[in-house]
């Protein structure tokens, strides 16, 4: 892939890497194996998460081998590296510039690390999938089945105790943080996690269980347990979650607010713990 797009991210990652290294003698030879003396922004992805995610057992070099193979096979890879880069950088206030969000956020190593191992998985090579579902589980505290789906643009802030089922879905343009659970509700085999649709937000600690869809523009505030469909544009609070107004924005997970508006009053929440208002039941 070679586009205005991508030479400028990987100019910009550069330039901030060596100012980085400049003023920061420590770090100097930290920023020239895993950036500068790289030659592309996909090539620095993949030394940094090979050295991270190898053992004694696993040679680092075959495992940037085989991530670089990935790239190669499949070019949206790089688009989704690139948006998702973007997202990081632009919904996380302590970001700080894209060298930071490439080199240092477990967020986002971990949505690229789930990326690669997701690409392995679809070429039938379940067994370095799940391993490296095991090792980013290990490294990065964040719990991704290989074969889930998740588009471009997502952003997972702090990343801690995310996990994310097999099949669950997840669309474009969301933001995932600390605890965030997609699972399943039982031992059933087949179609048995959440779908999430674009834009929607899902702050921490919240629990989102079984095959249930999660309309396009949502807002699931912290700490809820989510066991129903939640319709578009609709935020939902509580343990059983419940309607709780609608976000302000169409796209809350681009902004990032996690206030709670109950009849166009900011709310943290506890007042709707107990309403009654219904969600419609799982489809």
């Amino acid at each position: 892939m070679h586009s205005p797009v991508l030479a400028a991210t990987w100019a910009e990652l550069r330039d901030q890497t060596q100012h980085i290294a400049n003023n920061e003698p420590v770090l100097a030879r930290y920023m020239d194996v895993f950036v500068l003396g790289q030659t592309s922004l996909e090539g620095a992805l993949c030394a940094i998460l090979a050295a991270k995610l190898a053992t004694a057992e696993i040679d680092p070099a075959r495992l940037r081998e085989i991530f670089l193979q990935a790239f190669s096979e499949s070019p949206e890879l790089l688009s989704a590296v690139l948006r998702d880069l973007g997202a990081a950088s632009e919904r996380d206030p302590a970001a700080r510039g894209i060298a930071n969000v490439f080199l240092n956020h477990k967020g986002f190593q971990a949505l690229q690390a789930y990326r690669l191992s997701h690409c392995l998985w679809t070429r039938e090579r379940h067994a370095l999938s799940f391993c490296l579902q095991g090792r980013i589980s290990e490294t990065f505290a964040v719990d991704i089945h290989p074969a889930a789906r998740i588009g471009h643009g997502v952003f997972i802030d702090h990343a801690t105790g995310v996990v994310v089922g097999e099949t669950a879905v997840v669309e474009n343009d969301v933001s995932l943080l600390q605890e965030v659970t997609l699972g399943g509700t039982g031992k059933q085999q087949g179609d048995r996690h959440p779908k999430v649709g674009k834009g929607v937000l899902i702050c921490a600690g919240a629990k989102v269980l079984g095959n249930i869809r999660i309309g396009d523009g949502s807002k699931i505030g912290a700490g809820s347990v989510v066991l129903c469909d939640v319709p578009p544009h609709t935020t939902v609070v509580g343990v059983p979650a419940r309607p709780a107004g609608s976000p302000r924005v169409a796209s809350p997970a681009l902004v990032m607010d996690q206030q709670i508006e109950v009849d166009g009053l900011q709310s943290t929440g506890d007042e709707v713990q107990g309403s009654t208002l219904p969600i419609a039941p799982p489809g």
